[in-house]
This record gives C-alpha cells, structure tokens and sequence, in this order.
C-alpha cells in the first residue's frame, strides 16, 4: 500500500443477460399459472356485499358525543351528530365489564325508532389515523421511494385479497388454489412495487414462491390430518349464521397459506440482498463460498424469525390462552384442542416453509449472481478507504481468502 489516500467505490453486481433471460423466464411461467389458476377459480357472484344487515328494522346507526355521565345510573348524556337542534339525549349505560362512559367519547349508538340510543362500540377512527399517518410519515422518511413503494405494494397486494381472494372462497372455489393464486399475485405486487424490476428482486420472488410452495403442500396435508374443522372460531360461526356456504375447513386452509406470506418475504428479501452485498465486497468469491457465507446470515434470521413467529401467536392469541388454561387438563390436551391447535398449526407450517425457503433462496441467489452469472455494476453502495495505490488481490492467492473460508 502507498502512503496516499483515496476511494473504491465498491459496485453491485447485476446478472449477467443470459441470467436476466432465465429469470425473467421463469417469471412469465408463474405469471401465466397464476393468471390461469386466477380463471379456474375466479369470482362472479358479489352479492355477498353488504348482504348482512348491521341494524334491527327502522333503526339506523348514529354518532355521539358523551357530555356527562350518571354515575349511578351509568346513563350517558349524548349529544347526536346531526340531531344538536334536539339537544342532549339519553344513551343507555354500558354493558361491558370495567368499562364505563367518559365524558368527550365518541360512541357509534343505534338508534331506534322510538329515539331510544343503544350503544354499539366507540368510534377509533381519529386515533388509528394517527397511527396511520405517523406510520406513513416515518417509513417514508426513513425508506424514502423504497418505502412508497412498499406502501403502494401493500395497497395492491390487499386489494387482491378483498377483490378476489374473499369473493372465491365465497363463492367456493378451491381454497389450495385460491390460496396459491394471492400468495403469487399480492407477492409480485409487493416484491416489484417494493424494491424495482431487478435480479435481486426476483430472487426473492422465486425463494419465496418456493416457500410458498412447500407451505400449502404442508398445510393441505396438516388440516386434514389434525381434522381442523373452522367450526370453534367465532368468526366461523357468525360465517354460519349469515348463511353463506363458505368452506370452514378449506378457510382454515387458504388462512394458513395467506398467513406466513409477510415473515416468509421478509427472510427471502434479506438473504438475496445479503448474498448481492457479499458478492459485491468479494467478486472474486466462489459460488459455494456465497452460498456458505450467505447461509450464515440466513441462520441467523432463521433463528430469530421463529421465536418472532411465536410470540406474534402468544400475543394475540393471549385470551385464548388464558381461558384454556383455566380448565383442568393436560398440556398436551390443551395445545391439541380446538381453541388451539389451529394456530398451533399455522404457526408450525408457516415455520417450516420459511426454514426450507432460505437455502432455497440463497442457493438461487448464489446461482444468479456467482462469479459466472453476473457482472459488475448495477449500483454505487459502499465505499471502502485505501492508502496509496490499492493493489488487486488475486483470486487465487491466500489473501483473498475472507476469514471464516474454511471448516465451521
């Protein structure tokens, strides 16, 4: 090294145009079976909208303003969004336990005919878009055009849900496809909104359709297997109850698959990203070290993603939990029943396709962009501080050797 000082700009490398090809290839395949599978299965009854009446006859849905509270009574004084010229109005008290009116709440009452206000729930709205808002502001700041994208990406991937995925279960079609078709299409939107039409990008739509994949073979088998009915949820019953002929079972099905799609591209994004930077910072790396050196990374991920995965089940799933464990049973019996055993589930299958999807991705990832599959310079990212005049280390020779080549 010299005694002077300058800058190496270290550039990501981009696949090469015969693996630009394969890819895109490969996309227009699951492009077109997930448009086929999307006719199979695709919805035309819409009459299930709004078909479920929210209020009794000659009733309607209103808003108040809580004025005053009678404490011994629990009787609200209310004031009735576009009924001021009334003046105050009685609300009947709150029948929910530990909880009581408070002056200022904004409350969704019915009211019916006789002008009587019954309480339906508080309104969330002005909180929940601050969330929103507070929420949207910060990934914008911090992620900037990535982060409009993957909001866009998310909106879209949604709107697949509520145009398509609800209305063909509805109409009953096949859950395993239904299933399938969102998991791809909502995935091509988020991943390309998200992070740009690239070979990184597409890495992590193959990994991740892979873990798909294996996701719903595994969850067709485990619901039938474990008997899981979808009749003991309450939302199961009140399904039952509005009178659609909606599949519990195979609703059971296409909720494990919709499930682990966010975690499982979560950990595919980050392992194609890793291997691009490996390779970025050692060009001269073997297809076999990037894989070794990538998997690494994907262990550690792994590793934190599944306690991730089951503590986001614990706390949700926390009343449920407390009410089992009130009954005198065994653990085994407890985590086998009903109440249980379907997030048991979803949270195991979901498990195992995202354990299976990192070596798949990084093992593509490696392939795509190994010595012979890319070349340099889709980006600037890193720069790395030389003294003097940087002299190239030969591929061969042992200080190319990154520490940690060798045995584990």
């Amino acid at each position: 090294m010299g005694a002077g000082h300058s800058h190496v700009l270290e550039e990501r490398p981009r696949a090469s145009e015969r693996t630009t090809t394969v890819l895109t290839s490969a996309v227009g395949v699951v492009v077109f079976l997930t448009v086929v599978g999307a006719m199979v299965v695709w919805p035309s009854d819409w009459s299930f909208l709004r078909s479920v009446p929210t209020s009794y006859e000659d009733a309607t849905w209103v808003d108040v303003t809580v004025e005053s509270v009678d404490e011994a009574t629990g009787e609200a004084q209310v004031i009735v969004d576009g009924q001021e010229d009334v003046g105050l109005q009685t609300l009947l008290p709150l029948e929910l336990a530990d909880f009581t009116y408070a002056v200022g709440d904004s409350v969704r009452a019915l009211q019916i005919e006789d002008g009587t206000l019954i309480f339906g729930d508080f309104n969330r709205g002005p909180p929940m878009l601050l969330l929103l808002v507070v929420y949207v502001v910060l990934v914008l700041a911090v992620a900037w055009w990535r982060g409009l994208g993957a909001l866009l990406g998310l909106v879209a991937a949604f709107g697949v849900v509520i145009f398509f995925t609800v209305p063909a279960l509805f109409e009953g079609g096949d859950p395993l496809i239904v299933g399938l078709v969102t998991g791809s299409g909502a995935l091509f939107l988020l991943l390309y909104m998200a992070h740009g039409p690239n070979a990184r990008t597409t890495t992590a739509y193959l990994g991740t359709l892979a873990g798909l994949m294996i996701t719903a073979v595994l969850a067709w088998w485990a619901v039938g297997a474990s008997r899981l009915t979808g009749i003991w949820s309450e939302e199961g019953t009140h399904l039952e109850l509005a009178g659609r002929a909606v599949d519990l079972q195979g609703l059971v099905l296409c909720g494990i698959i919709i499930a682990g799609l966010g975690v499982l591209n979560d950990v595919t994004v980050t392992q194609a990203s890793a291997v691009w930077e490996l390779r970025a910072a050692r060009p001269d790396i073997t297809r076999w070290n990037l894989f070794a050196r990538g998997m690494r990374i994907g262990r550690d991920h792994i590793a934190s993603t599944v306690y991730t995965i089951a503590f986001a089940y614990v706390g949700a799933a926390l009343p449920t939990i407390m009410l089992v464990s009130l009954y005198d049973q065994s653990i085994g019996v407890s985590l086998t029943s009903a109440q249980i055993a379907e997030e048991v589930v979803r949270t195991l299958v979901g498990s195992i396709g995202l354990v299976l999807a990192v070596p798949l991705t990084t093992g593509i990832a490696a392939l795509v962009v190994g010595h012979d599959g890319a070349i340099a310079g889709e980006e600037t990212t890193d720069v790395a501080h030389a003294h003097g005049n940087a002299t190239p280390t030969e591929p061969g020779s042992r200080d190319a050797e990154a520490p940690g080549d060798g045995p584990q």
